[in-house]
């Protein structure tokens, strides 16, 4: 069986450049780090360095063996944080997956309820967008975007449930010459310097890119991120335009203009409920309450709430 803390030693290695940077950072000896090597490629079978002048270099084994090990090392650190947790009696955590955006406008309610039923749980939060952040845990509520005209998505293990079907906004600097039209045709920003909220290029960024291309035209853009805010704040400096979802500007600022798109672009906001007997209360009880939330939310922004009981 292959040792987690040898494939780490191996990531390591790579990462720092060299056996000895490497023993410096884990406070080894190099002999120590070599007798790891020396053992993982014995387990595995496979020459993972070569020795090149006075050093050794990587093959390529080495590399595509270290990139296939971060999952499960990153697994296997989650693992070793929750007996952590077990030893400390703090193991009930409830944890969670969704885009910036989410967090910030629905997922407050859902801490608020589920402390009210269990004072002593720690609700984690990772993002999944705009790069999927691998959480310390996996996720018991995992909030995804889709296009509207798409596939839909299912998780094995998962329950599904669709919370809120949203517009997507052209923001614009308040002195912006179409800051005062009601709508914009997506056809007259091809022009326009435009900020890019999402370089990962995840499923919102590519439901913007998928309206542009319809609409004839591919965005220039000035800047890529991969925040919302600092992509507003580009904005607000004049620097160019962006399109985001109206649940990242549910409110925007008076330096910033939100303006609806024809043809309206839009995406599908879903909930997908960890199927597992054990957790069941808990999972529904915080589902329930973030399907409530974003019911809410759609009320007050005259958006789109499905209201399903989830299949």
């Amino acid at each position: 069986m292959l040792s987690a803390r040898r494939l780490e030693i191996l990531h390591a290695v790579l990462a720092a450049g060299s056996v000895n940077a490497a023993a410096r950072n884990l406070n080894y000896s190099p002999a120590t780090i070599s007798q790891h090597l020396t053992a993982l490629a014995r387990e595995t079978g496979l020459v993972l360095f070569e020795k090149e002048g006075r050093g050794i270099v990587p093959t390529d084994a080495a590399l595509h063996l270290a990139e296939q090990a971060q999952s499960v090392l990153a697994d296997f650190s989650r693992l070793e944080r929750t007996v952590a947790d077990l030893r400390a009696g703090q193991g009930e955590h409830l944890a969670l997956a969704c885009c910036a955006s989410a967090a910030e406008e629905l997922i407050p309610e859902v801490v608020r309820a589920v402390r009210e039923l269990r004072p002593n749980i720690t609700t984690e939060v990772s993002l999944n967008e705009p790069v999927d952040g691998r959480g310390r845990r996996r996720p018991d509520l995992d909030i995804r975007t889709e296009p509207v005209d798409g596939a839909e998505i299912r998780l094995e293990g998962y329950r599904r449930h669709e919370l809120l079907t949203e517009e997507l906004l052209a923001v614009l600097p308040a002195a912006h010459p179409l800051a005062g039209a009601r709508s914009v045709a997506l056809g007259e920003l091809r022009t326009e310097p435009w900020i890019d909220h999402d370089i990962y290029d995840s499923p919102t960024g590519q439901i913007i890119l998928g309206a542009c291309t319809a609409a004839g035209f591919a965005p220039r853009y000035v800047a890529r991120l991969d925040n919302h805010h600092a992509a507003l704040s580009l904005v607000r400096a004049g620097i160019g335009i962006t399109v985001l979802p109206r649940l990242a500007v549910p409110d925007p600022p008076g330096t910033l203009v939100a303006v609806p798109l024809t043809p309206a672009v839009r995406r599908r906001i879903v909930l997908h409920a960890r199927l597992h007997p054990r957790r069941e209360g808990l999972v529904t009880a915080a589902a329930a309450r973030l399907r409530s939330a974003a019911g809410h939310w759609a009320a007050r922004h005259g958006e789109e709430a499905p209201g399903d009981g989830g299949d």
